[in-house]
């Protein structure tokens, strides 16, 4: 459980300079760190953080260090996420932790919510952050954990793969490619990848967001047939990646798993390739 911190472990560090605390915007309109934050906590939009700005990649370690740095994050310094939704710290939590290799990286559970329930006060200024040297920490970035699309391609029907879909019902049942109302965009079809278990990632969380004890999580995949005794391998997915890092974290990082990986590429990529198989429920 390392990995996930709650209101009070990060308090007590808050006067700690070995201790940096970021928001993830989810949204590039939505501002709610200008409301109220963290004390300390910089802001960047989840996009900034990390994603290459000139391709639709993932930063590398280079380019992890420069962002890093910039943000007042040395080598040695404990990086602590949290965002008004959580999957968004999750996934930064992966790229700079798992694929980019920063030591010691966490998430605050709950986010905004569960501090000031706790009974922390938020604050509206904005920190003086001076950059800090910041050397790669790897040579490349390591990404055992995902898979890409062609050789998710031909673990389509595989019986030793589950395909974990985090996703809405209303999407994975092809009624909807972007949760909620509105314009309904994101891939030229909707569906869901053939073969696919849908496991809402909300059920991963209770009704104040916090992700749920190791205990009721297990419980949850195991309904899925997810657990290590129940199929080799789990590659995770959903819209744009977000929801499936989730599914991951709770898996790898709480649970211990080492069978799962993400297909960060996920219905924005599949639901758009060209010779793709889909399902979907009878419209």
């Amino acid at each position: 459980m390392a990995a996930l911190v709650d209101p009070h472990w990060l308090a007590e560090r808050l006067d700690d300079p070995k201790t940096v605390v970021v928001e993830v915007q989810y949204e590039p309109d939505i501002d709610e760190y200008s409301t109220g934050h963290v004390p300390g906590a910089r802001h960047v939009f989840w996009k900034d953080l990390c994603w290459d700005p000139d391709e639709r990649e993932f930063v590398t370690p280079r380019q992890a260090a420069g962002i890093l740095g910039a943000l007042g994050v040395g080598p040695d310094t404990t990086l602590v996420l949290y965002s008004g939704r959580g999957q968004f710290a999750v996934y930064g939590h992966w790229v700079f932790g798992t694929l980019n290799g920063h030591p010691d990286v966490r998430v605050l559970n709950g986010g905004r919510g569960a501090w000031t329930r706790a009974g922390f006060e938020l604050s509206t200024e904005e920190p003086d952050v001076a950059a800090v040297p910041y050397e790669p920490v790897r040579a490349a970035r390591d990404d055992a954990s995902r898979i890409g699309r062609d050789e998710l391609l031909g673990l389509v029907g595989s019986p030793d793969t589950l395909l974990l879909d985090g996703r809405y019902p209303e999407e994975y049942r092809g009624e909807r490619v972007k949760p909620g109302a509105g314009f309904d965009h994101g891939a030229e079809r909707h569906g869901r990848i053939p073969g696919a278990v849908n496991l809402f990632f909300r059920d991963l969380l209770d009704e104040r967001f916090t992700i749920r004890p190791p205990e009721e999580l297990e419980r949850v995949f195991r309904a899925a047939g997810a657990a290590p005794d129940q199929t080799r391998q789990v590659v995770a997915y959903c819209r744009l990646g977000h929801r499936a890092s989730l599914l991951r974290f709770t898996m790898h990082e709480l649970l211990g798993w080492d069978h799962v990986r993400v297909y960060d590429g996920s219905w924005t990529e599949w639901g758009s390739i060209v010779g793709s198989p889909i399902e979907r429920e009878a419209r």
